[in-house]
């Protein structure tokens, strides 16, 4: 799936330019992406494209808790991880999500979005690199870019550098 969703994303500037989701179907398939794939990824898509639509980027998100989202969410408040996103993301993307927000460049309300489409892909424990391309998905879905040093961080691979 997640080969699917690079393609979507160096094919296609920004989510409201990307095709419908059937004609986008019927081009991932001309491309040779196996029809799971392909399914599996327009699943996502939309779940991402609906929580896009909920939600304003550095807004908290509602719930139905507290379903008025213009409250303004502390600076000094803190996401608690449920077990299961705990087991499903594991330490080291909940720390890069951390790192993120630390830098001020994730906002709560995409946070709450990685999260949401991060539980939703399937299979074991989602890996750094598979956590990176949805956090690039959700700037792509708001036609947002993150800056520069945050877009090398995303595409960069760790595997050769060297620690000072």
């Amino acid at each position: 799936m997640f080969e699917v969703l690079v393609f979507v994303y160096e094919h296609y500037w920004r989510g409201d330019v990307c095709p419908e989701l059937p004609q986008l179907g019927r081009k991932l398939s001309a491309h040779g992406f196996d029809a799971d794939e392909i399914q599996d990824a327009l699943v996502w898509l939309d779940g991402l494209s609906l929580a896009a639509q909920s939600i304003v980027p550095g807004d908290p998100p509602s719930t139905p808790s507290r379903p008025d989202a213009s409250e303004v969410q502390s600076s000094s408040s803190m996401r608690v991880y449920s077990v299961a996103e705990q087991d499903h993301l594991g330490a080291q993307c909940l720390g890069f999500v951390s790192f993120l927000e630390s830098a001020s460049v994730l906002p709560a309300g995409m946070r709450e979005i990685v999260i949401d489409r991060a539980m939703a892909a399937p299979g074991g424990p989602v890996s750094l690199d598979d956590l990176k391309i949805i956090i690039l998905m959700v700037y792509w879905s708001f036609g947002q870019e993150p800056d520069a040093l945050v877009l090398d961080e995303l595409c960069d691979v760790a595997d050769g550098r060297l620690a000072h």
